[in-house]
């Protein structure tokens, strides 16, 4: 036969409540320590893209995303051959500005995006 313990108290599975909080992904990101890293590397890239806007000509803009960082070595995603070479001619000034900022770049690679065929 079962014996009950009388000890604890019973569950009644009726009584428990959950509240639901949404919370954006960069809410989350910031909640838990290895994502929270990650947001931080995804924002001083737009940052250090918004510092170099100005070198660049508004033409070509659209044609650059901030890419991921590695430790001194950053990276612009660039939508196209012919935008990756003007913007090749223009890496030592974007250099410059960046470490006039105060950001240690010792290295700018550009990752040509493909464009995906439909």
């Amino acid at each position: 036969m079962l014996a009950l313990d009388r000890t604890r108290p019973a569950l009644d599975v009726n009584t428990t409540r959950h509240t639901h909080q949404t919370v954006s992904a960069l809410q989350a990101a910031e909640n838990a320590p290895s994502l929270a890293r990650l947001a931080e590397r995804v924002r001083e890239s737009s940052a250090r893209l918004q510092a170099i806007e100005s070198l660049i000509p508004d033409a070509l803009r659209p044609a650059i995303k901030a890419g991921p960082i590695d430790g001194d070595s950053w990276c612009l995603l660039v939508s196209g051959n012919a935008a990756a070479a003007k913007l090749r001619q223009l890496l030592p000034l974007i250099q410059a500005r960046l470490l006039g900022k105060g950001w240690k770049v010792t290295s700018i690679r550009l990752k040509i995006l493909m464009a995906q065929k439909q």
